[in-house]
């Protein structure tokens, strides 16, 4: 089974631990409903942009935390 994963970094692009820590999850929808829970804590705590991985394969990213608080 697929695990998936996102990649946290700051505004220079260095990977960075979350304030708020997320779990492995076994489907794609439930990585991103966790990111849509969690992006204005996590923009909060400093992480600027994050990246979706399926075990270790890239699946997009960087997508910014910054547009979606100006959306």
């Amino acid at each position: 089974m697929a695990a998936w994963t996102w990649r946290f970094e700051n505004t220079d692009g260095a990977e960075v631990q979350p304030a708020v820590e997320p779990e492995e999850f076994t489907t794609q929808g439930d990585a991103e409903s966790w990111i849509g829970e969690y992006w204005k804590d996590l923009l909060a705590g400093g992480i600027e942009q994050v990246h979706l991985f399926e075990d270790t394969t890239k699946i997009y990213g960087p997508m910014s935390l910054k547009d979606a608080q100006e959306a």
